[in-house]
């Protein structure tokens, strides 16, 4: 493989965020113009859903305490590290030794570069969930990994991910090392069971599989729906890293703050690639974590509540579209929507709508190479724009739509 091959493999085109927003103004079935801002569904607003009261006052007494912020050891300030663990341990329900079990790092994006880049080697078989994170794929490849997909059956799963437990127990077997997926899932939005958690820590156990969980929409479950941390339970793997950030619940995303947490000799290893990465997680920033946790009183429960307000709003509009699902999200701000047979390709339909209708979404693709008939959108957005962007998208797909599914 060539250095050009090596870095083809990565493909930023349609990756979340890389779109610029056309400025095409979008029209009805007659050709007409049809009202509406332009709305990217590849990430979240953070002009609707504001960030937490307090982080820019924060980082600004960061910034004017000078060098004691701005040069932190590599895994981070010794008084944000304490603070941060404190919190972790008790949402977590896990016991994090801020010295030894905990590292800042520039986003949960860094975090995860650290964990894969700390936790394989060239021809190691990686496990993956499919769909999951879009990165993932990327960092096995780019590490030099074998990948192993495993199916998650999202679409006919109640109560529950939906994950191929005899696939992974079968990969396990057959010489996995890593397995790393996110919970709750990102595109779906679903949230693993207790059964599937505490199944998947003993296997990895069992089998002396390093296991690192992105548990990045934890704190934005909804109503009804449990939550099963697999870093707190009595039965887990030798190694394990859990990553959380104050990042997109929080809407702190352009701060690039993350957290991993979890076996000591890990985190050694993590601190030793940062410094040669990044050095840190960026010094002034850092003096943002001490908002993380302690947001007003009511914030996180607001948060959640607007953001299934919108979800709802949106499914209500995919439920009015013949052959257009998406399963209800537990957790985050994620649908995986499935779309019907086009008379254009998803990459082709995904350019006419940007152009036509304003909208930005993300191919299925990003998230395994058989969702030919899915996007994922980020409904984190103002409401009433999601709905409108939404109802156009779907107005346009019906132009396209196969003439026996019309």
């Amino acid at each position: 493989m060539t250095i050009e091959e090596k870095f083809d493999m990565l493909g930023i085109d349609n990756a979340p965020g890389q779109e610029a927003l056309q400025k095409h103004q979008a029209l009805d079935l007659r050709g007409e113009p049809l009202p509406g801002p332009a709305v990217d569904f590849s990430h979240g607003d953070v002009n609707a859903h504001i960030p937490t009261p307090g982080s820019f006052e924060v980082f600004e007494r960061g910034v004017k305490e000078g060098a004691a912020q701005a040069y932190t050891p590599y895994r981070g300030r010794k008084l944000i590290l304490e603070h941060v663990a404190e919190s972790l341990s008790a949402f977590t329900g896990a016991a994090i030794d801020p010295e030894k079990n905990l590292i800042l790092t520039p986003g949960t994006q860094g975090a995860l570069f650290l964990a894969m880049g700390s936790n394989m080697m060239p021809g190691d078989k990686v496990a993956i969930v499919e769909p999951d994170y879009f990165a993932n794929r990327k960092m096995v490849e780019f590490f030099g990994g074998e990948l192993v997909p495993i199916p998650m059956h999202y679409e006919q799963a109640e109560g529950k991910a939906g994950i191929d437990l005899d696939a992974l127990k079968e990969a396990f077997e057959n010489g996995v090392r890593l397995f790393l997926f996110s919970n709750p899932n990102n595109p779906v939005g679903c949230v693993y069971s207790y059964d599937e958690i505490c199944s998947i820590a003993a296997m990895a156990r069992e089998h002396q599989v390093t296991l690192i969980v992105d548990e990045l929409y934890s704190r934005q479950v909804y109503p009804g729906i449990p939550y099963t941390h697999l870093c707190a339970q009595k039965e887990i793997p030798d190694n394990l890293i859990t990553i959380l950030g104050p990042s997109k619940t929080e809407s702190l995303s352009g701060y690039r703050l993350g957290t991993a947490f979890g076996t000591e000799a890990v985190i050694e290893r993590m601190e030793k690639l940062q410094a040669i990465m990044a050095l840190r997680c960026s010094g002034y920033n850092q003096a943002v974590f001490l908002t993380w946790f302690h947001e007003p009183e009511g914030f996180m429960e607001n948060r959640v509540k607007a953001h299934m307000e919108i979800r709802d709003a949106i499914l209500e509009v995919i439920r009015e579209v013949p052959g257009v699902s998406a399963r209800p999200t537990e957790g985050g701000s994620y649908l995986f929507v499935t779309i019907p047979e086009l008379e254009v390709s998803l990459h082709q339909f995904i350019r006419i709508i940007r152009e036509m209708a304003n909208v930005i979404v993300t191919p299925g693709t990003e998230f395994g190479p058989q969702y030919l008939h899915q996007f994922r959108i980020n409904f984190s957005q103002d409401k009433d724009n999601a709905v409108a962007a939404m109802k156009r998208l779907f107005a346009i797909m019906d132009r396209y739509r196969k003439q026996e599914e019309k």
